[in-house]
């Protein structure tokens, strides 16, 4: 039981932003949804527009929802219009929704990057932006703006870095603390990069306690994330995993594990242009990870699409783009969005609901994946939820679907899943499902059960 606690049921976030740190300001989740609003306007204003450019029907797959918010995505627009609708394309419910995440929760989850996205600078220079940026996080708690889940990612444990690495984050910690009368952001997470030895994790954990002692933290109060891109953690030395020894390591400090796509491959010997989210080595690394963390708690996020969707011709200040170029540029974000889009969707499908987002105008492609996946799978599984709760733990046959009693937990994650992330309301959620709203917010299918069995 205390290896294997099986999921928390904690939200989880769809996505982490990384930024270099030297870049970060209080309200940089809002600016970024800014940008990624005026990506939509720039290059699918309409929402047919941006189906078409990801490939989904602009005539089928009706999906019928009781209500439904109309937004545009222009940005200037204000008091969204809440009306009674039929049944409408899957693909125009989308992009209203992703609009609507866009200008009210654009991020997520967003990390101050003081290694791959900041570089190696002298001492001098990451001590003053290790303290900037922490002063800009507090700045941000204070101000209410910043994204749900926030933290930084330091640099590796290995030889060569381990001190600049312990010296930034000391500095960082030190930082916020002293500008936030003793108090971290909710859900603030470290990032450990680079891990080839369950030793580097150790050390970490044990770095992390020292760091709780003297800066008067409640013992387990510093948490990270362990980054897996190398080989080495995924076959030891041994021929055996080091996964579950890395783990182990933390001593209950991880609560996720990330996969770094373009180090493991470049630490195969794939070339720069077969380094991608779907290259065949990705999927035997990221199913060692389901295997090895399956039953833990931890949470898994796949990698990051590194083709973005900038556009051919850039513009300068006070300059415009003639009308082919400003076509050329709509086709090269389009192709870029469509890349995003299939690469989240083959995550999802593979059971990896989180990644890593690297610019604005993937935003809308992150929203848009996810809300898909959740809203195409709707209906069959509000029906496979509402039969099995009805039969009170009886196996039953919905569809062609066969459920047991195992698969309870994982259809009620389903919707809590897509309610975290808005993919989903609570409304359509009840309505579809038959389940009470404290039946839902209970989050435990085993006592929604036992209540309706009594």
């Amino acid at each position: 039981m205390a290896r294997y606690p099986g999921d928390s049921g904690r939200r989880q976030p769809v996505h982490t932003v990384y930024g270099g740190a030297h870049l970060f300001q209080h309200d940089s989740a809002f600016r970024l949804g800014a940008l990624a609003l005026r990506a939509l306007e720039q290059h699918a204003p309409e929402w047919e527009t941006f189906a078409t450019a990801l490939g989904l029907s602009v005539t089928g797959d009706l999906i019928h929802l009781s209500r439904v918010q109309r937004y545009s995505a222009d940005a200037r627009v204000e008091d969204p219009r809440d009306v009674e609708v039929g049944a409408e394309p899957l693909a125009h419910n989308v992009y209203s929704r992703v609009v609507e995440k866009l200008r009210r929760e654009p991020v997520e989850d967003f990390r101050l990057d003081y290694e791959d996205g900041y570089g190696n600078r002298p001492d001098a220079e990451e001590d003053a932006h290790a303290a900037s940026g922490a002063r800009e996080v507090a700045k941000g708690m204070r101000m209410h703006t910043l994204p749900p889940f926030i933290g930084l990612r330091v640099k590796p444990l290995n030889e060569e870095l381990r001190v600049r690495s312990l010296r930034t984050l000391e500095i960082f910690l030190t930082t916020l603390l002293r500008e936030s009368d003793g108090e971290l952001p909710p859900n603030f997470v470290i990032t450990l990069p680079k891990i080839t030895i369950p030793q580097q994790v150790e050390f970490f954990s044990i770095a992390l306690t020292a760091l709780e002692q003297a800066l008067n933290l409640k013992r387990g109060t510093l948490r990270f994330e362990m980054m897996i891109e190398t080989p080495q953690v995924i076959m030891s030395s041994e021929g055996t995993s080091a996964l579950p020894g890395i783990l182990a390591a933390a001593h209950g400090r991880a609560i996720a594990a990330h996969f770094g796509t373009y180090d493991y491959t470049a630490g195969v010997s794939i070339t720069s242009a077969h380094q991608r989210m779907r290259h065949p080595a990705c999927d035997f690394a990221r199913n060692m990870m389901q295997v090895a963390f399956a039953g833990t708690g931890l949470w898994l996020s796949d990698g990051s699409t590194a083709v973005l969707p900038v556009g051919e011709h850039p513009v300068a200040d006070g300059e415009s783009l003639t009308e082919e170029q400003t076509r050329q540029n709509r086709g090269s974000v389009h192709r870029a969005w469509k890349l995003h889009y299939d690469d989240i969707q083959d995550s999802l499908v593979r059971g990896f609901y989180q990644g890593w987002d690297l610019h604005p105008a993937q935003l809308p492609t992150r929203f848009a994946a996810v809300y898909t996946f959740f809203l195409s799978g709707l209906d069959a599984a509000a029906d496979r939820l509402r039969n099995f709760v009805g039969r009170a733990a009886q196996a039953t046959l919905a569809g062609d679907v066969f459920d047991d009693a195992a698969t309870g937990q994982g259809l009620l994650n389903f919707f809590l899943r897509g309610i975290n992330c808005g993919a989903l309301t609570e409304e359509e959620t009840l309505s579809r499902t038959g389940l009470t709203l404290d039946e839902l917010r209970g989050r435990s299918f085993l006592q929604i059960l036992k209540n309706r069995q009594q």
